[in-house]
This record gives C-alpha cells, structure tokens and sequence, in this order.
C-alpha cells in the first residue's frame, strides 16, 4: 500500500508543479526538441505514476481486501487506526465505496480523452477533405489556394494532408516568402506536429484543472511553431521567413530587405517573440547546455516513477 501512495504523491506533485519546473526552461526556445521531450515525458511520468498507484492498490485488493483497508486506515490515522475501526462493517464499505468513486473517475477521464480525440480527427479529416475540393491548386507546390481575403497559411493533416494557403496570403507574400510559408507548413506534418496537439488537447480535455495539461498543451504548441519555424528558416533563410510572418500577421507586403517597426508592432499574437527569436538566435553553446539540461530532466521524470515503485516496494 506504501507504493501506491508514494506513486499517487508523486504523480500529484508532478501533475500539479511540474509547469513551475518546465516553463522557465522551456519558455525561451533556445532547445526546441528537448524542450518538447521534456514537457512530453513530464505529462508522460505523471500518467504512468498514477497508473502504477491504480495497479499497485488493485494487486492488494484482489489479493487480501480486509489487509488493504487496514493498511489504507493506518497509512492515513495512524494510532488512530484501531481495530474496532476498520474491522467495522462501516469502514470498509466506505473504503469500497471510495474505490468505485475512483474508478469511475478514470473511466470518465478516458471517456473525455477518447471523444476529444475522435472528434478532433473527424474535423481534421473533413477540413482536409474540404479544402482540396474547394481549392485550386498552386503549381509546383503541392499546396492548395483558398479564395479569402485573409492572409494565412496552415496545414491539415488528413488522408491526404493538405497545405492550404489563402488568397489573402498570396496577395502580400513574395516567391522566397511563400517558398519559407511552406516550408514551414512541410516541417509541421513532416514533424507529426499534429499527432502532439491531438494527444495533448485530449489530456487536457481529459484532466481540465490540472496544471501539467492544461499549461502543457499551449506550451507544446508554442514549441512544434518554433521547431517549424527553425525547419523553415534553415531551408527557405531565416530572413525570408521573418519578412513572410510579418506579411501575413499584419495582411500587408513587407520588403524582403527590411523589417519596418510598424509592421514589428502590428504583428498578431506572438509574433514578435517569434521574430525576436529568428532575428537573434541563441549561440551553440547555450543551446547545447540547454539542451542537456532538458535532456536530464527528461530522462529522470521517465525513470522516477519506476525508481519509486521499486524502492517503495522493496
């Protein structure tokens, strides 16, 4: 019983404090990969932790149910605990009780993660369905062009995925700009960067008021838009994709020479971190000890779950 607690403690502790941990390391982008990984493992330790508790107390029930409600009285009252209490009929209803609760629970979580995810597919798959019927294609690109005035440019994964680029951002975007708009949009599906925002809008739909999905879910869709965007500038240049989020976040041409201040402050949401960033890239160094860092902590959040059933166990 003592290692379903530890497990249990440890998942709540991760679950509920890991952002405080992951945010600051992560928030800059300086290692976009390992950032991922890390806050990935993190929601990765959390579940397998409470599975583990689940697993742990389920083994104890099974084998000896009157020794785990004593187990489970003295865990939590202590001297308290006598048996008078828990050999009671009351106790170890309440106990059973408190059990199906659980279980009911976890069986909801799952039913909130599976129809998160059903729908998200379906829509997906509708809008990619949609958009090579009502686009025309763009030679040589293998994207789609839909008629809108606004400016932008996403992927839809779907069988087939598509790339759709609105009329809006064809008006304001030259050829190295749009050849870095879909490049960007490549590095998304060529990264599975989709499968990553279903599996985490799911959690978070899943668990709706715990921290590690809920904070997870947006930070790990800040981190896929970077590791586009560095796909992206090492294949297209950086300064063509700078000039090309500016154009389409502001709707007007921007030179491919310079980035005007107004255009800089028009930007949409995030932008500007996201050009600041282009524009002035962290050195090797710093991303290699970044990176390491990241790297540490993940493998320990995947490995202390294991090391706690373990030595609680032994």
């Amino acid at each position: 019983m003592t290692a379903a607690l530890v497990l249990l403690g440890y998942a709540a502790v991760a679950a509920w404090c890991g952002p405080v941990l992951l945010a600051p390391l992560t928030s800059g982008g300086t290692s976009v990969r390992p950032g991922l990984a890390a806050w990935l493992s993190a929601m990765a330790s959390a579940l397998l932790s409470a599975a583990l508790s689940m697993a742990f107390t389920i083994q104890v029930a099974v084998a000896n149910w009157p020794a785990l409600t004593q187990a489970l009285c003295r865990e939590v009252a202590g001297k308290m605990c006598t048996p008078q209490v828990y050999q009671s009929a009351l106790y170890p209803a309440g106990v059973a009780i408190a059990a199906v609760a659980v279980v009911l629970a976890a069986l909801l979580a799952l039913w909130r993660y599976g129809r998160r995810t059903q729908r998200a597919v379906a829509r997906t798959r509708l809008h990619a369905r949609t958009a090579l019927l009502a686009g025309r294609a763009l030679p040589g690109t293998g994207a789609v062009v839909l008629n809108d005035p606004r400016p932008a440019a996403y992927c839809v994964a779907g069988r087939p995925a598509a790339i759709v680029v609105t009329s809006g951002a064809l008006a304001v975007l030259d050829q190295p700009q749009l050849g870095a708009v879909l490049a960007h949009e490549r590095a998304h599906l060529a990264g599975r960067h989709h499968l990553l925002a279903t599996v985490t809008r799911g959690l978070s739909a899943a668990f709706p008021r715990v921290p590690l999905f809920a904070e997870g879910t947006g930070q790990v869709s800040r981190l896929a838009e970077l590791a586009a965007d560095d796909a992206a500038a090492r294949a297209a240049g950086r300064w063509a994709l700078v000039t090309a989020l500016l154009a389409i976040a502001t709707g007007m041409a921007v030179p491919g020479t310079t980035v005007p201040g107004t255009a800089l402050a028009a930007a949409a949401f995030a932008v500007p971190a996201r050009v600041e960033r282009l524009l002035s890239p962290p050195g090797r160094g710093t991303v290699a000890v970044s990176g390491l860092a990241l790297g540490l902590v993940s493998g320990v959040l995947i490995l202390l779950p294991v090391l706690l059933a373990a030595v609680a166990r032994a």
